[in-house]
């Protein structure tokens, strides 16, 4: 099956998720609005437990679920033995420049860095793949805040269960 690349999401993220001043009664209201951080395994570092997880905490090989946000802070995070929308494959820094360069040049950033990066995981080359990718990059105000990295995200039409590393799908 071809891919053409318009055809990524972009997911953006949110430069930092603060909470105001709230006034919070009941253990149930808070663990309502903070959800149990996902939890990673002491030795491999792979999520061992589902749970919420930072963007900024995200590594490669992490699977997580879909957000039905443009601008995000967490994510849903499991482990790959269990059923997931996305699978982080690869991540890189964009410049250091100082002023943000737009959302246009982050797109055609993390299109150039995650196409190239896409084979050498999968075993086969986006345009030959049933598979998609998209990617989690900087906005214009967490650049403020240092943020630069790319992070590029595969998935499949379906849930998939297990890592898609190496499945020439």
């Amino acid at each position: 099956m071809s891919h053409s690349l318009p055809r990524l999401r972009v997911i953006l993220v949110a430069a930092a998720f603060s909470v105001g001043a709230l006034t919070l009664s009941g253990c149930s209201a808070i663990s309502d609005l903070f959800p149990e951080e996902a939890a990673r395994d002491a030795d491999t570092q792979e999520i061992s437990e589902a749970g919420e997880a930072d963007v900024f905490s995200l590594a490669i090989g992490d699977c997580f679920n879909d957000q039905e946000a443009e601008e995000i802070s967490s994510v849903p995070a499991l482990p790959c033995t269990e059923p997931h929308d996305y699978e982080a494959y690869h991540s890189f820094d964009l410049t250091d420049a100082e002023t943000f360069p737009g959302d246009e040049a982050v797109t055609t950033a993390a299109q150039d860095g995650c196409v190239a990066e896409f084979e050498p995981f999968i075993g086969k080359s986006f345009e030959e793949s049933t598979l998609d990718l998209t990617f989690i990059g900087p906005t214009e105000g967490s650049w403020t805040e240092g943020d630069r990295e790319i992070l590029c995200v595969v998935m499949g039409a379906e849930l998939t269960t297990g890592s898609l590393a190496g499945s020439a799908i």
